[in-house]
């Protein structure tokens, strides 16, 4: 093994399941989390020489997870309703996997109704309680479209829970 692979060796050993639930989190079910996380090394793997080291490496590797996993959902076109929701599988949450409360499983289920770019800025805003100017960095959006995109996220998951009841 030459120092390259075990230096990124190490690295997949070290973020691969924080990584893998940030996928879940973005694209919710187990299998695609995982395609996602495979495909994030992948690239990383591919472009690992390029890393200059300005960053942390964990938040390269973060940023290249969120936006395969945002990739994902956009070539996923097939599953996408004429109106641009996400429709929901009936075995969703069918998988040996997922064992989260009722409430966490309405949740995501309500997530995966959001168009991509509304989820992806939910998941890090909610999950992750990550900043703004954080998000903007990685998703290459501006914070006032952040910010528009979590209230709406917010509104519609009220809204999915509010039909619930």
């Amino acid at each position: 093994m030459t120092e390259k692979e075990a230096r990124f060796s190490k690295i997949v050993n070290q973020y691969s399941e924080q990584l893998y639930w940030k996928a879940r989190q973005i694209v919710i079910r187990h299998e695609d989390a995982d395609d996602v996380v495979q495909n994030a090394f992948l690239k990383a793997w591919s472009r690992f020489d390029d890393f200059r080291g300005d960053a942390n490496i964990y938040t390269w590797i973060y940023r290249i997870t969120v936006n395969e996993a945002i990739d994902f959902l956009r070539r996923k076109h097939e599953q996408v309703s004429p109106d641009g929701e996400m429709r929901i599988a009936d075995n969703q949450f069918a998988d040996d996997y997922f064992d989260g409360n009722e409430t966490q499983k309405l949740l995501y289920e309500a997530m995966e109704t959001l168009p991509e770019a509304q989820r992806a800025t939910f998941s890090l805003r909610y999950f992750d309680d990550m900043p703004y100017s954080e998000i903007s960095k990685i998703l290459g959006t501006t914070e006032g479209g952040l910010k528009a995109n979590y209230h709406l996220a917010v509104k519609k998951i009220k809204e999915f829970f509010q039909q619930k009841n």
